[in-house]
């Protein structure tokens, strides 16, 4: 604390104590005014308020210098923490060695800043923990943390003496970086305080130097590099217009949230999980945790929890694992979690900070505009520091490449004098040169004076005087010294930059939250509802609802206009089967998947999952079939299967009870399976295309079922050098959906074709030929069997199909055809 100036008060000439001292009289309301402020603009200036330039409030930038000084560089071993505590606080800064210690912590945790400053070894604590004693941790600079001190020895920045007076400390630290809104920082003063937010590296020295180029560049553009802030725990951050606001006020609040991943609870049937993997700032698991067992236990208002496990690591990171009841709606119960707990919190944005002494409040340019003029500072002084030095040492050189001319005159002249001082009198006289230079020469040994060391100075003193030259240009040339900040900062980026950790939700904060809030209720009904897989591999359900509601549904028309591959009927809280080109099947719970949106009296798959993210998919494998299991399954032969090489298959759905994955045919080669159906009485058609435009139908009755290890049974007979494009099990006598079309595509030309034009014939047989190829036409690229075609392509829009043609060996309609097909299909 600054000590308190005399005042200039009333004295009472007999007031002096037994020791001769002058007693003053103040009043107590004076004193306690002038203590307080004192008070105050010690804390705000000296430990609370960081120096916009480094980002550092003095305890950081005191910790920092000490280290650096006693060498503790990313070179050197790790030393103990207590010892540069003790070294900070003996020297710099005369406070308590924890909070010395507590400031040192902060800047060693990878949760708390983007760019750790130091590098620890040992426990240096966690969001819900504390740290080791300093007796047990040790510590070294970063690599970061050398880009703020590395450049003290140019004469860079200003010094001021330390609190006693015996050592000097800088006031600022050079800074080769934006240290302020990279790693952010806290600090409450008296009547003040300071909240920052982290942001990118990369991200922030983009936006620098731009601004470098554009001085007069806007906020948008600006934020086109900061989009906003990005957090060392990851997470999500909801509301970029408030982030905007605060931006261009240095004041707002931003709301932070957890990632999740819900999926299935491993080694459970029927219960799902929800695990955390990044958390908001600043929240550790324990008081997730913590604030779910008050939320459940006392209050009541979290409920469709059965346990919470914390399974975190340094290892696999953040692995937090809430464990739903059977029946829970997770989407609906995350939606609760967020209202009442930590995974959603908000951070109050203050951009409080001293420039030239005095607390300002900042926006996102306004701290850009300090940190490079700063920078411009620093680059100036250490460039003028440079150039003196290489000035003073070409005049060395110079001088001695002069006596080098004349060493014969200059040898006699240093041996005939009397002493060292009349030598130097001497050269300085005979030779015109300076006192430097003559003691310089005074000083050099004779193995300097030799040929090769001539040649050697002179190409010294070419290479200094090109260096002064071009220390010259950036001391000369603002837009040189522009060009050098940027470029350095570029450096730091390439070297130092990382992928961005927090995931930004743009739009208005009230919007965002409000859209999203998950329909539906916490506990589902076991209702029936219905499983669809489409053409382009997306999967959803519609939403459970009474067999009355579907039945008025399926009557007032209402369609669904995506092509589907697939759609099974089960119940919100069953299971499906997921099979796959690899022959795999995978058991999966319904209740996580999306319910279908409806809009306008329509319901899109849009809004599905992709089969990647339900069920663990090989490199080239992909879902081709889904199947119901439980009592919807009940009755059913089993599940056909075809694959390229023209193997059929009925899996008998004898599925193992312990195993939610296993294999469904036995593969040879490189085989693969094209398509999978469930019969649901055994009255279904098989039928194959094949690459040649051949089409062989025959009663699905005439494949034997097979237990799972079986590899099936020829199915249809390819030519050779030609493989199988689809399979599937259709139905003639549903008059509901309509009659089954075959459409073909080449690439250049589609044909849809009446499935009726078409004979059946026995299994393992050749088939009629279904499109006859034009001129340039050498094989089927798609095809599909079954009621109400419709083509899309793979980003999901609709391609529209020729009319049907009654020809069965007609050659297509001209036309670039669908990349795949399904069917429209009703909810029904």
């Amino acid at each position: 604390m600054a000590r308190r100036k005399a005042r200039t008060t009333r004295v009472d000439p007999a007031a002096f104590d037994r020791a001769g001292a002058q007693v003053f009289d103040n009043s107590l309301k004076t004193e306690i005014e002038d203590s307080y402020l004192e008070y105050a603009y010690s804390v705000i200036h000296s430990r609370a308020l960081p120096d916009a330039r480094d980002g550092l409030k003095p305890v950081h930038r005191r910790i920092l210098y000490s280290m650096h000084e006693n060498g503790y560089r990313p070179t050197h071993a790790y030393v103990k923490s207590s010892r540069v505590v003790g070294d900070v606080m003996g020297r710099y800064h005369p406070h308590g060695d924890m909070a010395i210690y507590d400031a040192m912590v902060r800047l060693a945790q990878d949760f708390s800043m983007n760019a750790p400053l130091i590098d620890g070894h040992g426990n240096f604590g966690s969001p819900d923990d504390g740290p080791a004693a300093s007796r047990y941790t040790e510590s070294r600079l970063s690599p970061e943390a050398m880009l703020l001190v590395g450049e003290l020895g140019e004469e860079t920045v200003d010094f001021r003496p330390n609190y006693d007076g015996s050592l000097a400390e800088p006031v600022v630290l050079p800074a080769a970086f934006p240290n302020l809104l990279v790693n952010g920082t806290s600090g409450i003063a008296v009547g003040m305080a300071t909240n920052m937010i982290p942001h990118n590296l990369g991200e922030v020295i983009g936006a620098a130097r731009w601004l470098i180029n554009h001085p007069n560049a806007t906020l948008d553009k600006l934020m086109e590099f900061v989009p906003g802030p990005d957090l060392p725990t990851g997470g999500m951050l909801l509301g970029l217009d408030e982030v905007r606001r605060a931006y261009e006020t240095g004041r707002g609040v931003v709301r932070m949230r957890a990632k999740v991943e819900i999926g299935p609870l491993e080694g459970s049937r029927g219960r799902q999980a929800i695990t955390v993997v990044e958390l908001p700032y600043a929240v550790g698991p324990e008081k997730i945790i913590e604030k779910i067992t008050d939320e459940v236990t006392k209050s009541k208002r979290l409920t469709g929890i059965a346990d919470v496990k914390d399974l975190t690591d340094g290892e696999n990171g953040t692995r937090l694992v809430i464990e739903c009841k059977v029946g829970v709606n997770p989407q609906a119960l995350l939606a609760d979690l967020y209202r009442l707990t930590p995974m959603e919190q908000s951070f109050g944005i203050n951009n409080l900070v001293l420039v030239d002494g005095q607390p300002q409040t900042l926006g996102l340019k306004a701290l850009l505009e300090v940190f490079l003029r700063h920078r411009y500072e620093v680059v100036t002084r250490r460039t003028r520091f440079r150039r003196r030095k290489r000035e003073e040492r070409l005049h060395l050189v110079e001088g001695l490449l002069i006596a080098l001319l004349d060493i014969d005159k200059v040898i006699r002249l240093i041996r005939n004098s009397e002493n060292a001082a009349e030598a130097k009198e001497g050269l300085m006289k005979r030779f015109k040169l300076s006192e430097i230079q003559a003691t310089y020469i005074l000083d050099t040994p004779l193995r300097r004076l030799t040929k090769y060391d001539r040649i050697e100075l002179e190409e010294e003193q070419e290479r200094l005087r090109a260096e002064i030259a071009e220390l010259s240009k950036i001391l000369d040339d603002e837009s040189v010294l522009r060009k050098l900040v940027s470029t350095e900062l570029a450096k730091v980026a390439k070297d130092l930059a990382v992928e961005r950790r927090t995931a930004l939700i743009d739009g208005d904060l009230k919007e965002v939250l409000a859209a999203s809030k998950p329909a539906g209720p916490l506990e589902v009904a076991d209702d029936p509802c219905q499983v669809l897989l489409s053409a382009t591999g997306l999967v959803a359900r519609t939403a459970a609802e009474s067999e009355e509601a579907t039945e008025a549904r399926r009557r007032s028309g209402r369609a669904r206009h995506d092509a589907v591959a697939a759609l099974v009927h089960t119940t919100a809280r069953g299971q499906i089967l997921v099979v796959t080109s690899r022959g795999r099947a995978f058991k999966t719970d319904v209740l996580p998947l999306p319910v279908l949106p409806e809009h306008a009296g329509t319901v899109s798959l849009g809004g599905g999952m992709a089969a990647s993210e339900l069920v663990p998919l090989e490199k080239g494998e992909r879902v081709v079939g889904i199947a119901p299991l439980g009592e919807r399954a009940e009755g059913s032969p089993g599940l056909a299967l075809g694959t390229r090489s023209g193997m059929v298959k009925v899996c008998s759905p004898d599925w193992p009870v312990r195993s939610d994955e296993f294999e469904v045919i036995g593969l040879k080669g490189d085989d693969e399976v094209i398509g999978a159906t469930w019969l649901t009485d055994g009255t279904e058609t098989c039928v194959f295309l094949s690459s040649d435009s051949s089409l062989l139908r025959y009663p699905a009755s005439l494949v034997r079922p097979q237990g799972l290890k079986g590899g099936g049974m020829t199915g249809v007979n390819l030519a050779p050098g030609e493989q199988a494009v689809f399979f599937g099990a259709v139905r003639t006598d549903d008059d509901e959906h309509g009659e089954p079309m075959v459409v073909t595509a080449t690439g250049q030309s589609v044909k849809v074709t009446p499935f009726a034009k078409y004979p059946a014939k026995g299994r393992a047989t050749g088939g009629v030929r279904t499109h006859r190829f034009l001129k340039g036409e050498t094989r089927l690229m798609l095809a599909w069997v079954g009621p109400r075609p419709a083509g899309m392509a793979r980003n999901g829009s609709s391609v529209e199909l020729p009319e049907p043609d009654p020809r069965r060996d007609g050659s297509g309609t001209a036309h670039p055809g669908p990349d795949v097909v399904g069917r429209l299909v009703e909810r029904s």
